[in-house]
C-alpha cells in the first residue's frame, strides 16, 4: 500500500531532505477513489506552500472555483494536424460559453508553431499486438446468473509470455451511447469533422509541454469527435467529485449549478456516494439529468475521463501457447459484468459487454504486459499451492499447463507437487476446466480441492478447504519451502486466505500467532507468497 511513495520518502529523509508537509497516501479502492485522500491533502499542501512561499505583494492566489484554461483543446483541421501550422480554431464556434470559457484570444496560428518541433503528442494507443478472435464460448449454462466466457485470440508471430502475464483489451463505447451524448451536448454538427489536439499556449521547440490528457495515435485513423467518444473517452464511468466541479461551470440552470457544486463539498460526501457510487450512475446519465450542462466540444477531452484498457490474466500456458502452424494463442477467462443496482437499473461493464458481442474472426489490437507473479522455471522442483476462486483460476491454469510442459520437456525432472484450491458457487455451473484437471492428474502430480459455496446448506469457501487440508498445506509450504499463489477478487478473499494460512502455521507448527505471521511475511520477502488480485 503506497509502497513506492513510502520508500522514496524514506530515502529523501536519509539524504537530508526536510519535510515541510506530510506525504499524501491514497487508496484507489476507497468508495470515493483516490480523490477522497487527495482533495484534503492538496488543500492542506496549498495552504502550507502559501505560508512557506508567500506570493509577492499585490498578487493573490487564484481562487479554487476559477476554471483554468486547459493545456490542450480540440480543434478542427483541414490539413495534417501535426505538420500543418494553421489549424482552424474550434473555439471560434463556441462564443456563447460560460464565464468566457471555451474561447481563446486571437488566432491560434502562432500557438501551433511548436507542434512540429516537440515529440508527437499522439501517443501509441493503437500500437499493440494484432490478434484475431478464434473462439468466444460461454462456459456457464444459459440459466446461470453469470455469463463467463472462454476467449481465444491468436496472432501470426511467435510471442513468448509467462503465467501471470496479462492481456490488455481496449473497449469501445456503444454507438447508441455515443449518439446520445452527441445529441445531449449539441455536438452533432461537429461529430464527423476531422479534429486534432491544439496547444493553448505558445510552444517553442525547447519547451517542455505536457501531452494531451487523452492519448490518441493519429496514424491509426483520422480523428473525429465521434471516434474520440467511441474509442477514447469513458462516458460510462462513474463520475468523481472533480467531474462535478468541472461541469458546474457549463451549467446554465442556477439550481443545477448549485446541486452540482454541492457534490464537490466534502460535507456532502454521503450524498455524492448515494448518487454516484452506490447506484453506479454514469457520466452519461448525469448529463441526461442535468440537461442544462452544455460542454464546449473543444473541451471534451478535458472534461470526460480517458477510456482505459482492461487487463485480463492470460489463462493459457505450456503447449496451449502456440499452435502447430507457429501462431501464438492467448486464452482468457472473462466474467461478463452485468447486474442490477439499487435503483433497478441494469449495469454492464464497458469492456466485457464489448467482448461478449465479438464474433469469431474479429481482428483487433491488444497489449501484452508482464504480470506480477514472476514465475521461474528454476522453481519447477518446488511444490506450489495455488488459490484461485472464480476467474482467479486463469493464471493458475496457465501455471499448471506451464509446469506440465516443463515435465514433458525434461522427463527426468522431479516436478514439485502442484495443488490447486478452486472455489465457485456450483459444481455443475461454474467448475471451469474440470475435464482438463481430470486428464492432467494422470500425467503430473496435480491435486485439485474445490469449494462449491452453494451446493450445501453451509457455505464453503477456499479458505475453509485450506484449513481442511492443513496437514498438506503445512508440509508443502513449511517443510518443503513451497510457494503459494493467490489470485482473484481483491475483496474479502485474500485477507481470509491469509488468516487461514496463519492459523495453519499456528496449529500444525505449534507456533504463536506472531511467529506464524512473521513466517508468512518471510515468505513474502522470499517471493514465496505472491498475490495478484483485482
Amino acid at each position: 500500500f503506497n509502497w513506492a511513495a513510502r520508500k522514496l520518502h524514506k530515502r529523501l529523509l536519509q539524504l537530508g531532505a526536510q519535510e515541510f508537509h506530510h506525504r499524501g497516501e491514497a487508496d484507489e479502492q476507497h468508495e470515493e477513489g483516490s480523490g477522497a485522500s487527495w482533495d484534503p491533502w492538496a488543500a492542506s499542501l496549498r495552504q502550507q506552500t502559501l505560508i512557506r512561499y508567500p506570493l509577492e505583494h499585490g498578487r493573490d492566489p487564484i481562487p479554487g472555483d476559477v476554471l483554468l484554461q486547459p493545456k490542450w483543446i480540440l480543434s478542427c483541421v483541414r490539413h495534417n494536424p501535426v505538420t500543418d501550422t494553421a489549424p482552424t480554431s474550434a473555439q471560434n464556434d463556441q462564443s456563447s460559453t460560460v464565464n468566457g470559457v471555451g474561447s481563446t484570444n486571437g488566432d491560434l496560428r502562432d500557438h501551433g508553431k511548436g507542434l512540429a518541433g516537440i515529440a508527437n503528442p499522439f501517443d501509441t494507443k493503437c500500437h499493440g499486438l494484432p490478434v484475431r478472435l478464434e473462439e468466444n464460448r460461454r462456459l456457464t449454462p444459459l440459466d446461470h446468473w453469470q455469463d463467463v466466457r472462454h476467449l481465444c485470440f491468436s496472432c501470426d508471430s511467435q510471442v513468448e509470455y509467462s503465467p501471470g502475464d496479462v492481456l490488455t483489451v481496449m473497449p469501445e463505447n456503444s454507438g447508441n451511447d455515443v449518439g446520445q451524448i452527441l445529441e445531449l451536448m449539441d455536438w452533432s454538427e461537429q461529430a464527423d469533422q476531422t479534429i486534432c489536439f491544439e496547444p493553448t499556449s505558445n510552444v517553442l521547440e525547447t519547451d517542455f509541454y505536457p501531452r494531451p490528457l487523452v492519448t490518441v495515435n493519429q496514424q491509426c485513423t483520422q480523428l473525429t469527435l465521434r471516434k474520440l467518444l467511441k474509442y477514447h473517452l469513458d462516458i460510462r464511468a462513474v463520475p468523481r467529485r472533480s467531474f462535478f466541479a468541472m461541469v458546474a461551470h457549463f451549467a446554465d440552470d442556477p439550481m443545477h449549478k448549485e446541486r452540482l457544486l454541492e457534490f464537490t463539498d466534502p460535507q456532502y460526501i454521503d450524498e455524492l456516494y448515494d448518487y454516484t457510487t452506490r447506484p453506479r450512475r454514469s457520466i452519461l446519465e448525469v448529463l441526461q439529468e442535468f440537461h442544462s450542462i452544455k460542454i464546449p466540444w473543444s473541451w471534451a477531452a478535458n472534461v470526460l475521463p480517458e477510456l482505459r484498457g482492461r487487463q485480463f490474466s492470460i489463462a493459457s500456458g505450456g503447449s496451449r501457447k502456440h499452435t502447430s502452424e507457429g501462431r501464438t494463442n492467448f486464452e482468457l477467462l472473462v466474467a461478463i459484468v452485468k447486474y442490477r443496482t439499487v435503483i433497478k437499473t441494469i449495469r454492464e461493464g464497458v469492456c466485457t459487454r464489448f467482448l461478449a458481442g465479438l464474433p469469431a474472426g474479429t481482428c483487433m489490437n491488444v497489449m501484452l504486459q508482464k504480470g506480477g507473479l514472476n514465475i521461474q522455471k528454476s522453481e519447477a522442483a518446488k511444490p506450489v499451492v495455488m488459490i484461485g476462486p472464480g476467474t482467479g483460476l486463469a493464471p493458475m491454469r496457465s501455471l499448471i499447463w506451464e509446469r506440465y510442459q516443463w515435465r514433458l520437456a525434461i522427463p527426468s525432472m522431479n516436478l514439485g507437487e502442484t495443488v490447486l484450491f478452486y472455489g465457485c458457487r456450483n459444481k455443475e455451473a461454474d467448475f471451469f476446466y474440470n475435464e482438463e484437471w481430470k486428464a492432467l492428474k494422470e500425467t503430473m502430480p496435480l491435486k485439485v480441492y474445490t469449494a462449491f459455496s452453494r451446493d450445501q446448506k453451509t457455505k464453503l469457501y477456499v479458505q475453509d478447504v485450506l484449513v481442511q487440508q492443513a496437514e498438506l498445506v503445512y508440509d508443502l509450504l513449511y517443510s518443503q519451502c513451497g510457494t503459494v499463489y493467490v489470485c482473484g477478487s481483491s475483496g474479502k478473499m485474500p485477507k481470509a486466505v491469509r488468516i487461514a494460512l496463519v492459523n495453519i502455521f499456528q496449529s500444525k507448527g505449534k507456533m504463536e500467532e506472531s511467529i506464524a505471521e512473521d513466517y508468512l511475511q518471510t515468505m513474502e520477502k522470499q517471493g514465496r507468497y505472491k498475490q495478484e488480485t483485482w
